[in-house]
């Protein structure tokens, strides 16, 4: 039998008690709150995701095209929220921190773009095959 270390949380004297679930959720809100507030990028990705979303409708897409849809719009909305996360952190640095860690800027916002140009290029298959079924049916 492995021996583990005891972990905090654990309801031993001295450890810091566990948060129930409600404080959890409301702390996960109140980060969707931060990330989203302040943010420019937010407003373009939640405009794009609009126009996605209405253009699946108007397009009638199926249930697994819908999945996917709302898959890339997740992952590029997550991953503008690990980059506001990062932005974050850094502007708390020190100036020599910054100076040490200003890549890990460069490199979270390349996840966003890696993410918005797969999701774009998901969307572009999609609607196209969806308009290409609707000028054969004219």
């Amino acid at each position: 039998m492995l021996d583990l270390p005891d972990l905090p949380g654990h309801d031993e004297p001295g450890s810091t008690p566990r948060r129930p679930w409600p404080l959890k959720f409301r702390d996960a809100l109140r980060g969707w709150k931060f990330g989203i507030r302040g943010h420019s990028s937010f407003f373009v990705h939640f405009f794009f995701a609009a126009l996605v979303l209405a253009a699946a409708v108007a397009l009638r897409c199926s249930v697994e095209q819908w999945g996917l849809l709302l898959l890339c719009i997740g992952v590029v909305l997550t991953a503008e929220l690990f980059n506001s996360a990062i932005k974050t952190l850094h502007r708390g640095f020190d100036d020599l921190t910054k100076e040490r860690t200003w890549q890990a800027l460069d490199i979270a916002a390349g996840a966003v773009l890696m993410a918005s140009v797969t999701a774009a290029l998901i969307g572009l298959l999609i609607f196209g095959a969806q308009v290409v079924e609707l000028l054969d049916a004219l």
